[in-house]
């Protein structure tokens, strides 16, 4: 990205979907549970303000929170994977330099922007984005990723803002009053230890690493650290994501060689797709709570009938399993395919990553659920190994047929307005 770049991140994302099609629940404590309705893993700030903290299992919320009005919901991915989609093609009517960065952020870039008339586009921005999706955002601009992250947290805290902060470099007053009243240990990037570790050498606040040498700081911690200075000084350095850095989400798609109608055809390529993503989502040592598939036709091949269309399938619980994963891009694909099209591109999309070791034997499983779990790891390193010996795609996974035994446990789930016609809002006059 070349230019200013703003990060956009939507407000209590899955709370505030949840409100989109239900206005009652604007201003009540909103709590989204994890997937068979475990605990909390989205909260609304009036959650927020009764203390319940997220990964609260269900069983421990307080009866003061209900008595306080607290609505709970299951995971409704379906719902939050399409009303992502949308937030995301409405960024792209202001600026074609739009990359997602998980399910709620996406990083724009405004090359050949001015940045003087920024803030005042965002707003407008904003604006559209809560007006055509329901969705509310904050807008951070700056001329680093870093610094937008920063800008960004600080829109969201500060309603002064309108929801949309500027920050420019360090010749800019106000950038270095913040970076000044900001602990080190805020800035996206730098953990506890390493902020332990910059304190011991007198770097307490973002301006002193940003005015710290980089060269120095490299010395002392690593090259990912000497960027973070790079960047708080307004020194562009984070292009993409680090290698070793766990993406939020990942995604893997592919244009077929020619366009085809051929089901079957889609469906070896999808499940190449998921298998690849499940491999990925393995070596960053991360589990995904959610599958969104991707079906397009060819936008320039216009003599032809167009199609495109994704959904969201939420999984019975976080997993790294192929099986599983292969399992749900097949019942996406189901839902979206349709007879007559000559599809060009389909994909696969991990969602909602969480790490390995945030993983917990959710209450309604058993022990025995455990060991299947570890066997699973068993196989699934198994796989991986043999790949790595002899070439990717040795060993494959076979689609597998839908069992009743898939459906989620979602006693509080909305419906999925937007992409159900027996779900759709109804309105009477």
């Amino acid at each position: 990205m070349k230019g200013p770049i703003a990060l956009v991140d939507c407000n209590n994302f899955y709370a505030s979907c949840e409100r989109v099609f239900e206005p009652r629940l604007q201003g009540a404590p909103v709590a989204v549970l994890s997937n068979n309705d475990g605990c909390v893993i989205a909260r609304s700030q009036e959650v927020k303000a009764l203390g319940i903290e997220m990964g609260t299992p269900i069983h421990h919320i307080p009866h003061e929170a209900f008595r306080a009005g607290l609505v709970l919901r299951s995971s409704n991915y379906e719902l939050y994977g399409d009303l992502s989609a949308r937030v995301l093609a409405t960024l792209r009517e202001h600026t074609p330099d739009v990359e997602p960065y998980s399910i709620d952020e996406s990083w724009l870039g405004f090359g050949g922007f001015d940045p003087a008339g920024l803030t005042d586009y965002c707003r407008k921005m904003r604006r559209t984005v809560h007006r055509w999706t329901g969705i509310p955002v904050s807008v951070g601009i700056a001329p680093t990723r870093t610094l937008a992250k920063l800008a960004n947290h600080y829109a969201k805290r500060h309603a002064a803002t309108g929801g949309v902060h500027q920050l420019g470099g360090l010749d800019d007053p106000a950038t270095r009053a913040l970076l000044e009243r900001t602990p080190v240990g805020d800035i996206w990037g730098i953990a506890g230890r390493i902020e332990a570790r910059l304190a011991q050498l007198k770097i307490h606040s973002a301006l002193d690493l940003a005015r710290a040498n980089p060269k120095w700081i490299r010395s002392h911690f690593s090259v990912v650290i000497e960027r973070t200075a790079l960047e708080l000084a307004g020194t562009p350095c984070i292009e993409m994501l680090d290698e070793h850095e766990s993406k939020k989400m990942i995604m893997t798609s592919r244009s077929f060689g020619r366009m085809t109608g051929d089901y079957h055809e889609i469906q070896e390529a999808l499940r190449a797709h998921a298998s690849r993503g499940a491999e990925k989502l393995r070596a960053q040592r991360s589990l995904t709570s959610a599958v969104m598939v991707m079906l397009k036709t060819n936008k320039h091949a216009l003599h032809l009938r167009q199609h495109q269309d994704a959904i969201t399938i939420a999984l019975p619980r976080p997993t790294d399993s192929s099986f599983e994963i292969v399992r749900a891009a097949q019942q996406g694909l189901e839902r979206i395919w349709r007879k007559g099209y000559r599809y060009q591109k389909c994909g696969a999309q991990l969602m909602d990553l969480i790490g390995r070791g945030n993983q917990q034997l959710g209450i309604f499983e058993s022990s025995q659920s455990d060991a299947e779990r570890q066997r699973s790891d068993k196989l699934m390193a198994t796989l991986d190994q043999l790949n790595r010996n002899y070439g990717r795609g040795t060993v494959t996974v076979g689609m597998q047929r839908q069992e009743a035994a898939w459906q989620l446990r979602s006693n509080y789930r909305s419906n999925r307005w937007t992409t159900r016609w027996e779900e759709l809002p109804t309105v009477k006059l």
